[in-house]
């Protein structure tokens, strides 16, 4: 004789909700810790600079670099704003050291791997804190995301300028080590 059937409350109908919740658990999972997640990422990137180019195959000049870090980002105290100013930064040396001009002389491993932890990193703000790097509202000279633009220009320029020679890199990849230590300070303003 066949057992009576039971009724077992459907499961499936909750199932739609967890699927609609599980993203944002997930995100603000991921996104915990955001500034101990930012400043392990900051020291990794130093280090990966200095093992791309240990030495360079010949002597160069360091010209003053023509391009000072922007004051403007230093002055940051709001965790949003410190946040945002981070974001720009690194998707402006993302797209500066990806460039196909890069010097031979770079170790290729260590390049590639520098630009994956960028992308990722890039990729992890956006997610976190979205509507970040959108344009802001400030303006005028004192403007914090025009002065990233210009700051960025200048290198672009600067490369131009020495036909991207690997002297030009150096000092190119030595600014990017500034900029890390400049997102460090900025690091302590986010957010966790």
């Amino acid at each position: 004789m066949a057992a009576p059937a039971t009724r077992h409350p459907c499961l499936w109908h909750g199932a739609p909700v967890l699927l609609l919740l599980l993203p944002a658990l997930s995100a603000a999972l991921s996104c915990a810790n955001l500034r101990t997640r930012q400043s392990t990422f900051n020291w990794d990137s130093l280090q990966l600079l200095h093992a791309m180019a240990p030495s360079p195959p010949q002597p160069c000049d360091q010209h003053d670099a023509p391009f000072p870090f922007p004051k403007t980002l230093l002055a940051i105290q709001a965790p949003r704003q410190a946040t945002d100013a981070i974001l720009r930064i690194l998707r402006h040396l993302f797209a500066t050291l990806s460039n196909e001009n890069t010097p031979a002389h770079w170790d290729s491993q260590a390049h590639q791997q520098l630009l994956n932890q960028l992308h990722s990193q890039i990729q992890h703000l956006q997610r976190c804190l979205p509507g970040t790097g959108t344009d802001s509202k400030s303006q005028g000279p004192r403007n914090p995301w025009l002065s990233i633009t210009t700051y960025f220009q200048r290198i672009q320029d600067f490369l131009r300028t020495h036909n991207h020679s690997p002297c030009a890199w150096d000092n190119v990849r030595l600014e990017a080590h500034t900029c890390f230590q400049r997102i460090h300070n900025l690091t302590r303003t986010m957010a966790d």
